[in-house]
């Protein structure tokens, strides 16, 4: 058996933004980077190089696409010493260590405080922080440092409305919080890092170019520029104010209606017809059921609409004159002529459409029932003035329905 002198390791050279973290003393660090910015790469040297050093270490992840990227880097860097039975390794449970010390290197998945529990560590890292239940620091991670002082590191991405979903934290703020933390402290205690994938120099930059393409402005800033983005100036909707007021599910509704807003009528030329189902609760508030937006032709955001219709006994499709009206009803009447139809017709602008629903939400008398990330993002992101987005028109049309009915519709 070699010797570990004799032993060569294998690690990529880090780019300087992950030598940065990498080198850095702080007791707790947190690191927000951007797509492919080299965080998961840095994490795996920072792990091995502290694992020869003889530390403990433990990477937990909620995804499993993290656990192989950063398994690969540590099995690389570490395959000449695994072949000649230096260190030991379990790919089933991901796992290099020394026989017979407590020196190792454990990755596995973790969303939670419970998927969390079973193991202490020198070092923990957790990846992906933003996507996980904080008790997962709180509850398990740190007491499992307090036996030898350890240290942390909290790795994340700013999440793009669209990922939202995937989110189990109680307060989905908990990792810019942190960040906010780090940067603050000024005992050294803490470290914050900041990098975007523009700063990984292997990426091809035409690569980069051709994604931001397909891309929001929010949805570049957070995943590609790493920008924690928690409000747009101007917007009349603040997503913690959307995420305040959010439910898992809606009380016994005494009214439901489906609203549309057909393709083509928002001044954003856009092709997607908006498609919110919405009802009114015994407790007076108006609930958002779903969001059921599509780009399909008449015959099939019809369907679509009066599917909806069904699925939560509605009492009504409603959608506004101004912009196929007609069409809307002669589409509706096509495909099911048992729903009832009500035209609703706008004289004013958007905006005045759009205020006292979205002061509704502001006190709390609105909630989205779970997680609509695409109509969210329209409705955090939509400042009066700019051309406004299907989703939230349909939207604003729905809860005008439901809680301010015809004295709402005349006041526009």
């Amino acid at each position: 058996m070699a010797s570990p002198r004799e032993i060569t390791i294998h690690l990529p050279r880090p780019h300087p933004k992950q030598r940065e973290f990498i080198s850095n003393p702080a007791k707790r660090k947190i690191i927000r980077a951007g797509r492919r910015g080299g965080k998961t790469v840095g994490i795996s040297i920072f792990a091995v190089e502290n694992f020869l050093a003889g530390k403990r270490i433990l990477y937990a992840t909620p995804t499993q696409e993290q656990i192989d990227r950063f398994w690969a880097t540590c099995t690389r860097a570490l395959e000449e010493a695994i072949a000649n039975n230096v260190y030991y390794k379990n790919e089933t449970k991901h796992i290099i260590e020394l026989p017979g010390t407590e020196q190792r290197i454990r990755a596995k998945t973790a969303w939670n405080a419970d998927t969390l529990r079973g193991d202490y560590a020198d070092i923990l890292i957790l990846d992906e922080y933003q996507l996980m239940d904080e008790t997962a620091w709180s509850e398990v991670g740190a007491p499992m440092l307090l036996d030898n002082n350890g240290d942390a590191v909290f790795i994340y991405t700013p999440p793009s409305r669209k990922s939202r979903s995937t989110i189990k934290a109680r307060d989905r703020q908990h990792a810019p919080k942190m960040f906010k933390k780090a940067e603050d402290d000024k005992s050294g205690r803490w470290a914050a890092f900041h990098f975007s994938s523009l700063d990984n120099p292997h990426l091809s930059r035409e690569a980069l170019d051709e994604i931001a393409i397909d891309m929001t402005a929010l949805t570049y800033k957070q995943e590609i520029l790493a920008e924690d983005v928690t409000e747009v100036p101007g917007a009349l909707w603040k997503q913690t104010e959307i995420d305040e007021h959010r439910v898992d599910a809606a009380p016994e509704l005494v009214r439901v209606v489906v609203a549309i807003d057909p393709a083509g009528s928002s001044k954003t030329g856009s092709d997607d017809t908006g498609i919110i189902a919405a009802g009114k609760g015994v407790d007076g508030r108006a609930y958002i059921l779903a969001d059921r937006t599509c780009h399909l032709s008449p015959a099939g955001w019809g369907g679509r609409a009066v599917v909806a219709y069904h699925e939560f006994e509605a009492d009504r499709v409603v959608a506004e004159t101004n912009f196929g009206g007609e069409m809307v009803e002669h589409v509706i009447a096509t495909t099911d002529p048992k729903v009832p139809y009500k035209d609703v017709h706008a004289s004013r602008g958007k905006q005045v459409r759009a205020e006292p629903i979205a002061a509704m939400s502001e006190k709390g008398n609105v909630s989205i029932v779970g997680d609509m990330p695409e109509l969210e993002e329209e409705l955090t992101t939509w400042v009066p003035g700019d051309p406004s987005p299907n989703r939230l028109d349909a939207m604003v049309w729905a809860v005008t329905e439901l809680m301010l009915g015809d004295k709402g519709i005349q006041i526009f």
